[in-house]
């Protein structure tokens, strides 16, 4: 926190050092490079089908393509965006450097602001993903990240996690939020760990088969929720009914590739950036996306409230790679950060520019307004045609929903108006986008999507915006089988 630049100087080089003894290295001439302005000019920036050839030499056994370091793990990516799965290396310096180091972090920095907390006199439950490991070759298999970051965890890790390891890894959903539940309401639990949406199903299930209000009623000593993956913002009211009172929640910013971030200060809009975990970071304007040679910028030069892709070099091998997310800065030295999007989550099918977290605060302000409750959501455009202007489609998943749809979508583009300067203009009397058009679904039919997709469960999660419809039609066709 104090020295964030030179700290990430001096992570660059370590990288480095470690790469010129591999196959990528020598290709792009690591041993002449000694700072960062030669590394960006040496190295383009890949995104994954850029890397996806190394990755595939390592995975047929070869080693020193893109780490100097055994691979013997790799992290299958559970995105919505593709039914091809990417396959990340995970290294040993990832694992302990990165993921293992980052989540000791992460208690470390809670105790800091809650030096009486009692979070380790019981345990934490886990709601990790549901895919098995499997064998890539002899010496090297594959899992989501939350199966192979509990396989490789130590020992001593799994006095203080529940569920047991062959209940955190079923592969089958269903049954294992059935699981979930009936082998963890007898334990101490002290904390839970997951994303939003999967954890509200598990609390509710739980609530169903124990008869309780809150989940504090069943377990008294909980203090802790940890959440990441989406955005919390929609949810929250939920939680709070749903858990009760006398509850934290800290929100973390880690994936296959890495562990980014996390909250530092309760009071704080932005999670804490790790710099010092293996992890060199660039920050590409998102205007730069898809030029030849886009522009990247680092710490010294960001700027609060601007929207950034990642780029990471990172332990695991991973040379400039485009991670898709964006982010926005909350605070500079120190530098907290928060999730804006995707660089493909977004819609601007009429340079309205809206971005997930806009979105994300619209959903939360129109819930405010009318007394809903939102589970989950996706929005497209509709396109101009001859008869009408353009649009934007939401399809909207309700725990409660509200009395009138019209006054919610009525909200709904107040809020986006008031957040979006671009949206505000282009619905500047309706010209170029008229009204939303938003459809209420019955609970499930996301579900049943994802599982028709075999993405139920773990860490998959509905795309929040796309600015094209396959995914919205997929879900209408859903939901019109389900009705």
């Amino acid at each position: 926190m104090q020295n964030p630049v030179e700290v990430q100087r001096e992570v660059l080089q370590d990288l480095i050092t470690h790469g010129q003894y591999t196959e990528f290295g020598r290709q792009y001439g690591f041993e002449d490079i000694f700072n960062v302005r030669t590394f960006k000019q040496t190295v383009p920036i890949h995104e994954y089908d850029d890397l996806k050839p190394y990755i595939e030499r390592i995975m047929n056994g070869e080693q020193n393509v893109l780490w100097n370091t055994p691979v013997t793990w790799f992290a299958k990516s559970s995105g919505t965006t593709s039914d091809k799965s990417k396959f990340i290396p995970i290294t040993e310096e990832s694992l302990e450097d990165g993921h293992y180091q980052s989540a000791r972090d992460v208690l470390t920095l809670y105790y800091n602001g809650s030096p009486e907390s009692d979070l380790l006199t019981g345990k934490g439950l886990v709601i990790g993903g549901s895919h098995q490991i499997s064998k890539v070759n002899d010496d090297a298999h594959y899992g989501d990240l939350s199966a192979v970051l509990l396989q490789n965890a130590p020992i001593y890790a799994q006095w203080v996690k529940t569920p047991e390891l062959s209940i955190a890894l079923m592969d089958e959903w269903e049954n294992k939020i059935e699981k979930l539940a009936e082998s963890t309401i007898h334990e101490n639990v002290t904390s839970i760990s997951g994303v939003p949406t999967w954890t509200l199903v598990l609390i509710k299930r739980i609530l169903e088969v124990t008869g309780k209000r809150t989940l504090k009623e069943v377990w008294p000593n909980l203090e802790l929720y940890i959440h990441g993956g989406v955005s919390f913002t929609p949810y929250r009211c939920q939680f709070e009914k749903l858990i009760g009172e006398g509850v934290n929640y800290l929100e973390m910013y880690n994936a296959s590739e890495g562990f980014f971030a996390a909250q530092d200060d309760a009071a704080s809009n932005g999670m804490l950036l790790f710099l010092q975990h293996g992890i060199f970071y660039e920050f590409m304007p998102v205007e730069e996306y898809g030029k030849p040679e886009p522009r990247t910028i680092g710490l010294d030069k960001v700027e609060v409230g601007k929207n950034y892709a990642l780029v990471i070099s990172t332990n695991g091998g991973l040379w400039r790679y485009l991670l898709g997310d964006t982010i926005q800065f909350t605070t500079v030295y120190p530098f907290r950060i928060k999730v804006s999007g995707r660089l493909k989550h977004y819609i601007n099918a009429f340079g309205e520019e809206v971005m997930v977290d806009n979105a994300d605060k619209a959903i939360a302000a129109a819930c405010a307004a009318t007394g809903a409750v939102v589970n989950d959501y996706t929005a497209a455009p509709i396109y101009f045609s001859e008869n009408g202007n353009g649009a934007h489609e939401w399809l909207i998943e309700f725990e409660k929903e509200p009395q009138s749809l019209e006054n919610f979508t009525h909200e709904l583009d107040n809020a986006l108006m008031q957040i979006n300067s671009d949206y505000e203009a282009k619905r500047h009397k309706s010209i170029a986008l008229r009204l939303p058009v938003i459809h209420a679904l019955k609970k499930g039919v996301f579900g049943e999507w994802l599982k028709n997709k075999g993405k139920l469960g773990g860490q998959h999660k509905v795309p929040r915006l796309c600015n094209e419809r396959t995914f919205l039609e997929e879900i209408l066709a859903v939901r019109l089988a389900v009705n």
